[in-house]
């Protein structure tokens, strides 16, 4: 009997512990409030992309000081880690900034919106950012790499370069690759600038040295073959350009997307059949109305479809205070993307705050909309 009773307690006790789970609230994510990580701090991550690898998602972003001196680079790039998408370990600096004041990545120079992709022929995690030089502002417009053999980091910096030097777009017209513009009789701004920038003058320009490359993502296809995508033409016109075999190159293979129509802050992500990108406006650090577009190829054509935000004139003109950075396909969910943006303080670097915001679809147009709280059973 004694045996019985025993049986029956532990019966009971394994109930409760199931009724127990079953009643705890689900993990939630809270846009724009301060995210803690395991140590208790706030997620230091800005500007950043999502890597998913073996079941645990990694997160890096720009680490960021107090003040104005945090919109440059004084530490490198932060990584973190998680199996949930809402409860973050800090695993440290993945990419450092160095003292060596001969290196192209010392400390004071810009390092924005890091993305990491795992190339499977090397076994080899690889890294690319937007890359200012030290002193520079934004004049330098490169794109730096840097690679791992463990996705946590450290990550040894290879090079930065101005993409594609001597190679026209696959989709640039023979009869553009000689036309002679006199543009320094054109006033900023005009329809003339406007529209001899959409024919390609800074492509011409910057034919010989490499285009520009600052605001940038990664996408990776299911064939393997890795994009990169970035605001290139003084920011007028976005290039989608083509990684080599390890990823740590441009193939010379690229194309012009949205000519003239002035996009950054790219994030591209596939959904069935086609392929959809998020961006910006280009208004600074201030928050703009959020873009989308449609494609069934990286290299396009794309149809723009307009402005996602579905809310009030403020959130959809702001796109919720925030900047687009990455799209996240979320993992055993199919046709499930959370969009992660940033809310930028550049006052106090510091203290930006990240916006993400489960994706719709309606009418195959993506749509998004404002939550104070969710969780991945939305998905559901």
């Amino acid at each position: 009997m004694q045996k019985i009773f025993k049986h029956i307690g532990t019966i009971v006790f394994i109930g409760f512990i199931i009724l127990s789970a079953c009643k705890q609230p689900a993990k939630t994510i809270k846009p724009g409030e301060i995210w803690l990580d395991n140590n208790g701090v706030h997620i230091n991550g800005h500007g950043g992309g999502i890597l998913y690898h073996q079941g645990t998602y990694f997160w890096f972003g720009e680490h960021k000081i107090e003040g104005k001196a945090g919109n440059k680079a004084y530490v490198g790039v932060h990584c973190y880690s998680s199996d949930d998408l809402c409860t973050w370990k800090d695993e440290g600096i993945a990419l450092s900034v160095v003292e060596d004041t001969t290196s192209m990545i010392v400390k004071g120079c810009i390092v924005e919106r890091p993305k990491v992709i795992y190339n499977a022929k090397n076994k080899q995690f690889v890294m690319w950012f937007h890359h200012e030089l030290k002193g520079m502002a934004y004049k330098a417009a490169m794109t730096g790499v840097a690679v791992s053999d463990r996705v946590t980091g450290p990550y040894t910096y290879l090079r930065s370069v101005n993409p594609n030097p001597m190679c026209w777009p696959i989709d640039y017209a023979d009869s553009l690759k000689t036309k002679d513009y006199n543009f320094e009789q054109v006033k900023r701004w005009s329809p003339q600038w406007q529209e001899a920038s959409k024919q390609g003058v800074f492509l011409q320009r910057d034919y010989k040295r490499g285009q520009m490359a600052r605001d940038m993502t990664l996408f990776v296809d299911e064939d393997g073959t890795a994009y990169h995508i970035h605001s290139s033409e003084e920011n007028q016109t976005l290039h989608v350009a083509e990684l080599n075999e390890d990823y740590t190159d441009f193939s010379g293979r690229y194309a012009r997307v949205l000519e003239g129509k002035s996009n950054e802050a790219p994030a591209i992500f596939k959904r069935g059949d086609k392929y959809y990108m998020i961006s910006s406006g280009c208004t600074g650090w201030k928050p703009n109305a959020a873009r989308s577009a449609v494609a069934n190829h990286p290299f396009g054509p794309w149809t723009e479809l307009g402005n996602p935000c579905r809310g009030t004139e403020k959130e959809m003109q702001t796109t919720f205070q925030s900047q687009s950075t990455y799209v996240l396909p979320v993992q055993g969910a199919k046709d499930s993307f959370i969009y992660l943006g940033d809310r930028w303080t550049p006052e106090n670097a510091i203290d930006g705050r990240y916006i993400w915001l489960p994706i719709e679809f309606s009418e195959d147009k993506p749509v998004i909309r404002w939550h104070d709280e969710w969780s991945l059973n939305t998905f559901n």
